[in-house]
């Protein structure tokens, strides 16, 4: 167990590298077992759950080799699929959400696949549903033990088809992707995400030889191909922690540039931290943002409260909703924050509460803050992280506020946030990590 020591009011400066993108990693990593040849990713971030991911893909069979900082080669040759049967599997797939994503591959290349109910964050129901009717509709055969939380797919020839999604899940996407590029014939995926994520790991399938079109679109068609070969590839920079920069410079009034952030790719963000008043320039690949002792919402033109919602993209992630809200406090003006996605993630604002932050919660999905505009600093306080997102929220929140806080549970944020106190400290801050 470790704490975060956090001595607020410390103002940074200076240029951060945001690490690679965890999302997209927990996808393209899995893609390496679709082929039996050498597969080699850069930019890989040195984070919990992409580092359990590895380990798994190794026990797997995979052949894993290092190559420097965030970059390595995989080769799925030789894959032991009695691993699948162990309890050593049961356990490793179980605590990680991101194991789910093995099964497109596995289906795929093997004709058979199983899985643990998966773990991860506890921010809501987040159902596999659409991951296994995409399945079923390729054709597999799909059983659910209830009595020991354990799936089973089995599928010896897949077959495109036509699939339009109830929702449009990342994850669910991505892993129909990786089972229909080696299914016969066209499958056709209607409602398919379209984040950067997905854009990344279709870019990657098709330098490995996969047949897709309607990239960027919620419109996929992919043509099954017998096999795929090697390629190269580089993750994205991790939007979520730009985002998280940008909230942590306006909250705590300081000038950082975030360098090479593959800006055409982030969409909304930068705009919508603009709603808040937050100036932020681009200077060619990176993004500037000067000191601001205040920062006001904008309303919208009928003057009506600002709201700030989560949406599937090309619309605002929700995984950056915890910084909107924290970022919010010490705003002038008021603004409505509305996570839709995920019932449980804004129960992080009782914190908040404790140390001085006027919001209102709605019910599960919204929350109301008032802005403080730094007339009222937050205050100090011991807290625990309840998961990736909010820990980072309540970091930022402890960074700005007067005294020193505790952060208990800051696993959590590991497992999404590469070397944080580190990279935050050489800008200025004064975090302390505490080991038990």
């Amino acid at each position: 167990m470790s704490t975060f020591k956090v001595t607020g009011g410390y103002k940074l400066k200076g240029d951060v590298y945001p690490q690679g993108a965890k999302n997209e990693a927990l996808q393209v990593l899995c893609a390496v077992l679709l082929t039996e040849e050498k597969v080699k990713i850069s930019n890989i971030p040195d984070i919990r759950d992409v580092n359990k991911l590895i380990e798994l893909l190794g026990s797997l069979g995979v052949e894993v080799t290092k190559n420097g900082k965030g970059v390595y080669t995989f080769q799925a040759k030789d894959i032991n699929l009695e691993y699948l049967q162990s309890d050593e599997y049961r356990a490793d797939g179980s605590a990680l959400r991101g194991s789910v994503m093995v099964l497109g591959p596995l289906l795929a290349r093997f004709g058979s696949v199983c899985l643990p109910k998966p773990g991860g964050d506890k921010i809501g129901r987040r159902r596999l549903d659409t991951h296994f009717l995409g399945f079923q509709k390729l054709g597999a055969e799909f059983i659910f033990d209830p009595k020991d939380n354990f799936y089973t797919l089995s599928g010896k020839e897949l077959k495109g088809t036509y699939i339009h999604l109830e929702e449009a899940s990342v994850t669910g996407t991505a892993n129909i992707i990786m089972a229909a590029v080696l299914a016969k014939g066209e499958t056709t995926i209607y409602n398919a995400a379209c984040e950067p994520y997905i854009q990344q790991l279709c870019k990657l399938l098709i330098n490995m030889g996969a047949k897709i079109s309607g990239v960027g679109s919620n419109l996929l068609r992919i043509t099954g191909v017998e096999k795929l070969g090697g390629a190269e590839h580089k993750i994205l920079p991790d939007m979520i922690e730009i985002g998280s920069f940008i909230g942590m410079a306006a909250m705590t009034s300081s000038e950082i540039t975030i360098k090479n952030v593959n800006y055409d790719m982030l969409g909304i963000i930068p705009n919508s931290f603009r709603k808040l008043g937050i100036k932020l320039e681009r200077i060619n690949d990176d993004i500037f943002i000067p000191a601001q002792e205040n920062y006001e919402i904008e309303s919208f033109i009928d003057g009506s409260i600002m709201t700030i919602a989560d949406a599937i993209w090309p619309g605002l992630t929700p995984d950056l909703l915890s910084v909107f809200l924290v970022t919010a406090t010490q705003a002038k003006g008021a603004v409505l924050i509305h996570q839709k996605m995920f019932e449980s993630r804004l129960f992080f604002v009782d914190k908040l509460i404790d140390m001085g932050a006027q919001i209102i919660l709605c019910d599960p999905h919204r929350a109301t803050v008032i802005g403080l505009d730094r007339a009222i600093k937050l205050r100090a306080t011991t807290m625990q992280s309840p998961d990736i997102r909010a820990g980072m929220a309540l970091l930022i929140a402890a960074m700005s506020a007067e005294g020193t806080s505790i952060i208990h549970n800051i696993e959590q944020i590991d497992r999404g946030y590469e070397n944080i106190d580190q990279r935050l400290n050489q800008l200025g801050a004064k975090i302390e990590r505490i080991n038990y």
